[in-house]
C-alpha cells in the first residue's frame, strides 16, 4: 500500500482526496494546508487523514511514500525539490514550474534520486483526448492543417499568475500531444482588464513543422464556459467538446478540394477549381472514465513498476518552455519568440 501526502487542500486537493479514497493499492495518509477550513473539510471527507499546517513536517514524515503538490504555481519548485530530496515520489499540478531552468533542475534531481516526477496534465488522461489522438494518428482526418482551442469562463480571477499560466497549460499539453511535437515558435497577445498587470484574456498562436498552426484562446471574462478543441484536416474535421456529457467527439466528413485547371479548361468561365464536400457527421464511441482517476492510477502504477510517466518531467518542461516563450511575446507586444 503506497502512502500519499497531499500539500494543498483546495478545489483540486479535495478531488485528489476523493479519488485516492477509492484506489486499492494506495491510501491518502496525510494532508497539509495553511487554511484551517480546508483542513477541516478534508477531515470530514476522510476522517483517517493526518493533518499538517507546515508542509515541511508533512514532507519529513517517513510514512509517506509520495506527495501531491496542489498549491499555487510559484511554490511548485521549492516543494517538489524538498519532496525529491527526502526520497519521495512527487506529482505536481500544472504548470510544473514557472521557469524552464527550474523544471530542468527537478528533472535532474528526480533522475538522481530514482523517483517518479509527474505533472498533472490531466487532459492527456481524458479518454476523449486519447481517442482523438488515435483518430489523428490513423490519418482519418488526413494531414492536419490547424487546431484551435477555447478554454473560457467567467472567473475565477487570480493574482498569482495570469490567465495563460492558469488555463493554457491544459491546451498546450493537448496540442503537443495531438500533434506529436513541440512548436517552433509562438506569439501571444493579451490584456489586463480587471487586475492591473495580470492578463485575464490571452490569444496564443503556436507554429509547428509542416505548416501546422494552433490557436489557443483563454479567458476569465467570457459569459460562456467553453472547453473545446477543433482539428481541421485535409480529409475530415473533428471537434472535441469537453462540456458534453456523453458525445464528446464529432467527426465531420467535410472539406475543400483544390483542382488546378489547364489553360484550355480556363477558357470555360463556368468551370470551378474548388470542390466542396459536405458529408456525414458521426460520433465515435468512447469508454468514459474520470481523467483525474486515470491520472492517479497511472501515478501509482509508475511508482510500483518504475516505468516512466506519460506526463513526466520532460513533458512538463515542454509545456513550460512554450509558456515562457509566450510570456516573453506577451511582454513584447506579441512578437514571435522561438522555442529554445
Amino acid at each position: 500500500m503506497i502512502s500519499i501526502g497531499l500539500i494543498g487542500c483546495g478545489t483540486w486537493g479535495r478531488n485528489y482526496i476523493r479519488n485516492f479514497e477509492h484506489l486499492n493499492d494506495a491510501q491518502m495518509y496525510a494532508c497539509c494546508d495553511f487554511n484551517e477550513e480546508n483542513l477541516k473539510h478534508s477531515k470530514r471527507v476522510l476522517s483517517s487523514l493526518k493533518v499538517f499546517k507546515d508542509p515541511d513536517e508533512l514532507i519529513a514524515d517517513d510514512k509517506i511514500d509520495a506527495v501531491i503538490v496542489a498549491t499555487p504555481a510559484n511554490t511548485h519548485f521549492d516543494l517538489a525539490k524538498k519532496c525529491l530530496n527526502t526520497g519521495k515520489h512527487v506529482l505536481v499540478e500544472k504548470p510544473l514550474t514557472l521557469t524552464a531552468e527550474e523544471s530542468k533542475a527537478l528533472i535532474d534531481l528526480s533522475k538522481k534520486q530514482g523517483k517518479v516526477l509527474m505533472v498533472g496534465h490531466i487532459m492527456e488522461y481524458n479518454p476523449a483526448v486519447v481517442k482523438l489522438k488515435e483518430i489523428i494518428d490513423s490519418k482519418e482526418l488526413g494531414n492536419i492543417y490547424y487546431l484551435y482551442l477555447n478554454r473560457t469562463n467567467l472567473g475565477r480571477i487570480r493574482e498569482d499568475v495570469n490567465v495563460m499560466w492558469d488555463l493554457a497549460p491544459h491546451d498546450i499539453s493537448i496540442v503537443n500531444y495531438l500533434v506529436g511535437q513541440e512548436p517552433k515558435r509562438v506569439s501571444a497577445k493579451g490584456e489586463s482588464y480587471i487586475v492591473e498587470s495580470t492578463e485575464d484574456v490571452v490569444f496564443l498562436l503556436m507554429e509547428f513543422e509542416n505548416n501546422i498552426l494552433a490557436s489557443i484562446h483563454v479567458s476569465w471574462l467570457d459569459p460562456c464556459k467553453l472547453r473545446r478543441t477543433t482539428v481541421i484536416g485535409d480529409k475530415k474535421m473533428a471537434v472535441f467538446d469537453d462540456m458534453e456529457n456523453v458525445d464528446k467527439i464529432r467527426i465531420y466528413d467535410r472539406g475543400i478540394t483544390y483542382n488546378p485547371k489547364t489553360e484550355r479548361e480556363f477558357e470555360d468561365f463556368g468551370s470551378f477549381q474548388l470542390a466542396y464536400k459536405y458529408g456525414d457527421i458521426y460520433i465515435p464511441q468512447l469508454q468514459l472514465s474520470e481523467p483525474l482517476r486515470n491520472q492517479c492510477t497511472h501515478f501509482i502504477e509508475c511508482i510500483k513498476s518504475g516505468n516512466g510517466s506519460r506526463t513526466d518531467g520532460e513533458n512538463g518542461l515542454r509545456v513550460v518552455e512554450v509558456l515562457a516563450a509566450a510570456q516573453k511575446s506577451l511582454d513584447n507586444d506579441g512578437i514571435f519568440v522561438d522555442i529554445e
